[in-house]
């Protein structure tokens, strides 16, 4: 209970930073965002502000944000619809009432002749049979239109993300991704600020129990100068020494306030990975840490380069054929990494975060279709040409798109499943 609690903590933290960019940049650029949503399905919870409604749905595997134009099924008012009208108090309509008429004894009943809720907002219509006369009505620009008794906000032309300039429309799908990254540079900060940032001195900051420098003279404090006579002047300089000498008996040289220390350790050999031959060197002493504004922000930089620069090693391997969908995890196998990293405390769970964050802003700038980065595909797209590729086979391309990354979802699902068992 412990690990579903904390995933649906995680991602509900990740996702709604990720949807929150999107909003929060939409926004800037004029689009009106109709729903923030974290999660799929049955909304559990809804609550309206500022023109968005922001919903928590039943099933916790992502969130979206709804902008106007990417509506999935348009209301069309055709000429000869009656509908209800209500005015504000400068005489313009608030409201549109599609259906239902009877439970809005105060609207205004029309036939419309014409309607434009887009770029002219108006409506000519006709009140009653016996008046042949049309009256036109100006609309609101934040009218709503109330079809089966659900309120939604029209939006004028220049509110849609359609209308909007192919730099506009990539702030807004580009936020997303980079709100993940921002994420993750805080949380590796709060890391390193809470647990301390390794300096790269080689000073002894600790000493494990049982290790081969638990029983010599070295204590925490002193400064290693030499490992089996060469000289180290750097904490990655003294480990790859030790490494590179798995069982060797070695002298270890270190000075402690002027004074110079020696001892002779066994270095442990301790295997590459589980069930290998291989082995690398350890004598069991950890890096002095430091906590420090400063050193967090250095530390959070490092960390995200690190962790970018991994992934994309990883995703290189489809272009050079080495792929193995052993490479992926889904729900199954993060959920199931998730569990041994709780194991080991809250930092880790928050350095764990920090990794599945810069994971999701990547995967997710990926040019495949269905995804932020197909999306800004077809935005760089617009800006070449001139002119928006048609929203109908824009719509058919990422629908395939999506349906391919099910397909491979389900795949790393069930591979996830058979390692688990395995």
């Amino acid at each position: 209970m412990d690990t579903l609690i904390a995933v649906i903590i995680m991602f509900g933290l990740l996702v709604a930073i990720h949807e929150w960019g999107h909003l929060y940049f939409a926004k800037k650029v004029g689009i009106l965002c109709r729903e923030f949503a974290i999660g799929f399905g049955p909304k559990i919870f809804s609550t309206k502000r500022n023109e968005t409604v922001y919903t928590i749905r039943l099933l916790p595997l992502g969130g979206y944000v709804r902008m106007a134009g990417d509506d999935p099924d348009p209301v069309n008012i055709k000429p000869g619809y009656e509908i209800g009208l209500t005015f504000n108090d400068a005489g313009k309509v608030k409201e549109i009432i599609v259906n239902n008429k009877s439970k809005h004894p105060e609207a205004k009943v029309v036939s419309v002749e014409s309607i434009d809720m887009e770029r002219e907002l108006y409506i000519e219509a006709v009140e009653d049979e016996e008046d042949s006369g049309l009256k036109r009505y100006e609309i609101d620009r934040t009218c709503d239109l109330i079809v089966d008794e659900k309120r939604e906000q029209i939006a004028p032309w220049d509110r849609q993300f359609g209308s909007k300039r192919p730099w506009k429309k990539a702030v807004a799908i580009f936020a997303g991704p980079f709100m993940n990254f921002v994420l993750a540079f805080v949380l590796f900060g709060i890391y390193a600020l809470a647990h301390g940032v390794p300096q790269d001195t080689p000073v002894i900051g600790g000493i494990a129990d049982g290790s081969p420098l638990s029983e010599s003279a070295f204590e925490e404090g002193d400064v290693i100068t030499s490992v089996d006579g060469e000289s180290v002047n750097s904490w990655d300089e003294m480990t790859g020494v030790v490494q590179e000498r798995p069982g060797e008996e070695v002298t270890v040289t270190a000075e402690r306030g002027g004074e110079t220390i020696e001892d002779t350790v066994t270095i442990d050999g301790v295997p590459v990975q589980e069930g290998s031959s291989e082995e690398f060197g350890q004598i069991g002493v950890y890096a002095e840490l430091e906590r420090s504004f400063t050193g967090a922000l250095e530390y959070g930089g490092t960390q995200l380069y690190e962790v970018s620069t991994l992934i994309f090693q990883t995703l290189g391997t489809i272009v050079t054929g080495e792929f193995s969908l052993d490479d992926l995890a889904g729900p199954v196998g993060i959920y199931d990494a998730t569990d041994q990293v709780i194991a080991t405390g809250l930092l880790t769970l928050i350095a764990w975060s920090a990794m599945i964050s810069v994971n999701l802003g990547i995967v997710n700038l990926l040019p495949l279709p269905a995804l932020d980065g197909g999306r800004l595909l077809f935005i760089i797209a617009e800006a070449i040409r001139g002119k928006p590729i048609e929203p109908q086979k824009e719509g058919v391309i990422h629908l395939l798109g999506f349906a391919l990354l099910l397909l491979l979802m389900i795949a790393v699902t069930w591979n996830d499943i058979n390692r688990l068992f395995t």
